[in-house]
């Protein structure tokens, strides 16, 4: 832990309480609005305080935190009225933000839905990532999404009423939004404002392979934040062919296309960047790491320069 106190301490961002050369406060620092926010989805630095991963995301140049408000998270959903606020605050004292988190919200009754939405909307955080709904086996596919209906109908409800957007993540796999399009069946009589969907164009290039622009285009109406990472199909140590997850650049994900079609759509949205490849456990929110802090800060700011180098290339 050393290395990681010893970076903290030389980061460039200066300790609790500093006051700006002009006189502002650092506790009520504004944070320059940009269309297309770039976060880190905060799982992998779940071994960092809230000062800490503040001072790492400034350091790396990223826009805000993309907060895990979940059980085992940087927030617990019990804890959200203190700890989100004292998480925000870290965040802004040293010039980044949150404009969305991460929340296993996906029914309008759960007993933290309404005191998380109400937390971040007081915070002037808009977006949240839902929780995932499952398919039933015993169902058919249409019995399923007509069930899960009343679930997004509700939340949508819900989300009005604090005026913030809850966004369903399409994951790879064989949950809701796996196969993406039945996202649409989902959202098509629900107002995009309130809620829709978290895009996630690895997961969509895993389950679509070379299709999925044409669910990308379905859903654009209700793409309101992005989610970005990338992957190559490997083989195990058992010979089965499994998803591998590598740095923004290194795998399958077609980014001329999806940045062409990105930028087409006219998408305007918070993007989180997600971690996933080896980071010493990390990647998983091990909470001691094998990775030197050190090291996991180069592959942060690995990521975010290829994503800002497409957002320059593609004009966004």
């Amino acid at each position: 832990m050393n290395s990681r106190r010893n970076f903290i301490k030389t980061s460039a961002v200066g300790a609790a309480g500093i006051t700006l050369a002009n006189g502002v406060s650092a506790s009520v620092l504004s944070v320059p609005e940009t269309k297309r926010p770039i976060h880190v989805f905060t799982k992998c630095l779940q071994f960092l305080n809230y000062d800490e991963i503040a001072e790492v995301l400034a350091k790396n140049g990223f826009d805000g935190a993309d907060l895990a408000v979940r059980t085992g998270g940087q927030v617990l959903p019990e804890n959200v009225e203190t700890d989100l606020p004292k998480a925000v605050k870290a965040l802004r004292k040293a010039g980044v933000d949150s404009n969305m988190i991460v929340t296993k919200i996906n029914d309008a009754d759960d007993p933290f839905a309404a005191r998380t939405l109400k937390t971040m909307a007081d915070l002037g955080i808009k977006y949240y990532r839902m929780g995932y709904l499952a398919y039933d086996d015993k169902k058919s596919i249409v019995e399923n999404l007509d069930m899960h209906k009343t679930a997004f109908e509700k939340l949508e409800t819900l989300n009005r009423k604090y005026n913030v957007h809850g966004g369903y993540q399409n994951h790879s796999g064989q949950r809701v939004g796996g196969p993406v399009w039945d996202l649409y069946h989902l959202l098509k009589d629900r107002d995009p404002e309130f809620i829709g969907v978290q895009y996630d164009v690895r997961h969509a290039t895993a389950e679509g392979g070379i299709s999925w622009p044409i669910g990308m285009k379905l859903l654009a109406p209700w793409i309101k934040t992005t989610d970005i990472k990338d992957f190559i199909w490997a083989k195990n140590e058992k010979g089965q062919w499994k998803v591998k997850n590598v740095p923004l650049g290194e795998g399958m994900v077609d980014y001329k296309t999806y940045f062409e079609l990105y930028k087409s759509l006219n998408i305007e949205a918070p993007v989180s960047i997600h971690y996933e490849y080896d980071l010493g456990g990390a990647e998983h929110g091990d909470r001691n790491p094998t990775m030197s802090l050190e090291e996991i800060n180069l592959w942060l700011k690995k990521d975010i320069t290829f994503l800002k180098n497409q957002f320059e290339k593609y004009g966004l």
